[in-house]
């Protein structure tokens, strides 16, 4: 009606009412009112009787302040079941309405969020997220993994890492330090959520919280959590994950496939796109630097250290995970420091061996990390030993050697099968040939032949390096005499 009447003002009622939008006999009615239809006198008068009123009070209004989360379709569908006939399903808008009504007047009270002040340099705060909608692959294979991210509250600079398995304290501790050292400070308090995923008992509990407290202790910066299962008390961080992904799905869009050659060029990747969304936010971060406390001389350690023993069976448990270790090791007890993706094992002073971590599967608890290298030289002694190895199935290091192992014992015997394949193994390992020789493997599989051990070795083996013959000789003292003398 208020443009209609700006419109009179100025035009005649049919060019007005058709620049309205509205009909010229909408347009003669508006002419004859004085103020708009939200200004009049609200009507106080019902224009048909109360349906409801036979069990609104008396058996509507019960029901809901005894569960005020009932709904209006619970309360008719149980009306009808009392009344058959006399409730239609008509009713239900005006139910509806009737409900909302009275839970604005009589319904519990709701909770209130109070928005924060954050000024600069005072908060940041850390978070994990899965990342498997985003459909990474790492050289055709799917790449299970989380996002760490932490994000100042003020100016919404923020630092993202990959992380491979789950949330625990190493994944925390490695990427707080990695982002305090890259803006090259930190500030007055950092939060995260409870890292319940890191929890498995009460005692790990309290050690990862005595950890985390130490931890921000070194950096000078209060520790605090939110509180278990409220998640907006972490909103500054946990609106940040939703962009991120929504931002990293767009670049992933934009390059036109979601494959990548290793895990170094997916990790450049992530870098990029974190870093354009920190350049959305530079005057504020450089504006927030300056807030920033000190950083410590050092980092703190990132990793925590348990013992191991190597037993007889070339293998150590570690964080309920299996691992293989070479056999000069078996007997030795070792210092192995736990970092966020890898194991390095001390003996003394001395990191004697380093090997990738691996993550307890979801169904078991347990997980293995065979690496068929660190037992091929015993396995060489006593191939027959492979036919029933607890780690057979693991020790094959692709799908094509297992898909051979099965073919190699349905048609050999069990000996000549395991000296042959533990032969292409040792070729596999020492040859350096592994994906070469598993190609080759995949073609002898599509046509049913077996391999050639012989023949592969000659065509895949390196060739020993030739060094040329270099003959010294010597000259006869007498010939410095000669020269003293010519001097």
């Amino acid at each position: 009606m208020g443009i209609y009447k700006k419109l009179r003002s100025k035009f005649g009622q049919e060019a007005a009412a058709a620049k309205a939008g509205i009909s010229v006999r909408s347009a003669r009615r508006l002419d004859g009112m004085e103020a708009l239809p939200s200004q009049r006198e609200a009507r106080t008068w019902r224009t048909r009787s109360d349906p409801l009123e036979a069990v609104w009070q008396s058996e509507l209004v019960p029901m809901l302040e005894a569960a005020p989360a009932l709904t209006a379709t619970t309360l008719l569908e149980e009306i009808q079941r009392r009344y058959p006939g006399q409730y239609e399903n008509a009713l239900l808008r005006t139910l509806q309405r009737r409900v909302r009504t009275w839970g604005a007047s009589h319904g519990k009270e709701r909770e209130i969020f109070f928005a924060q002040a954050h000024p600069p340099g005072r908060l940041g705060l850390s978070d994990f997220t899965h990342a498997a909608a985003l459909q990474v692959t790492i050289a055709g294979a799917t790449l299970l993994h989380l996002l760490y991210q932490f994000a100042l509250a003020y100016s919404g600079w923020r630092y993202v890492e990959v992380v491979l398995g789950g949330e625990s304290f190493m994944a925390l501790s490695s990427g707080l330090q990695n982002a305090a050292w890259m803006m090259g400070g930190v500030p007055e308090e950092h939060r995260t959520d409870s890292l319940a995923a890191a929890f498995n008992n009460k005692a790990e509990h309290e050690l990862l919280t005595r950890r985390y407290e130490e931890l921000c202790k070194h950096y000078g910066t209060r520790p605090s959590r939110n509180n278990l299962g409220v998640s907006h008390e972490n909103g500054s961080i946990e609106s940040r994950q939703g962009t991120l992904k929504r931002t990293m799905e767009q670049a992933l869009l934009l390059r036109g496939h979601r494959d990548f050659a290793d895990l170094d060029a997916y990790r450049r990747f992530v870098a990029e796109v974190f870093g354009r969304l920190n350049a959305r936010v530079a005057s504020k971060f450089n504006e927030e630097r300056g807030m920033l406390r000190a950083l410590p001389v050092r980092r703190s350690g990132d990793y925590e250290e348990v013992d191991a023993r190597v037993t007889k069976y070339g293998t150590m448990t570690v964080k309920k995970v299996l691992y293989t270790a070479p056999s000069r090791l078996v007997g030795h007890r070792l210092k192995v420091r736990v970092f966020s993706e890898k194991l390095e094992c001390w003996l003394g002073n001395v990191c004697v061996l380093e090997l990738r971590r691996g993550q307890p599967d979801p169904v078991s608890g347990r997980g293995k990390v065979v690496d068929y290298r660190h037992l091929l030289p015993a396995l060489k002694r006593k191939p027959g030993a492979l036919a029933r190895s607890v780690l057979r199935d693991e020790l094959f290091p692709r799908t094509e050697y297992r898909q051979m192992w099965a073919q190699l014992k349905d048609r050999l015997p069990e000996a000549p099968a395991c000296r042959l394949m533990v032969g292409l193994l040792d070729l596999a390992g020492n040859g350096g040939c592994e994906a070469a020789l598993a190609q080759h493997l995949a073609l002898l599989l599509a046509s049913g032949e077996l391999p050639d051990l012989e023949q592969l070795q000659q065509e895949m083996a390196p060739r020993p390096a030739l060094h040329p013959t270099v003959t010294v000789v010597l000259p006869e003292l007498a010939c410095y005499d000669l020269l003293l003398e010519a001097a």
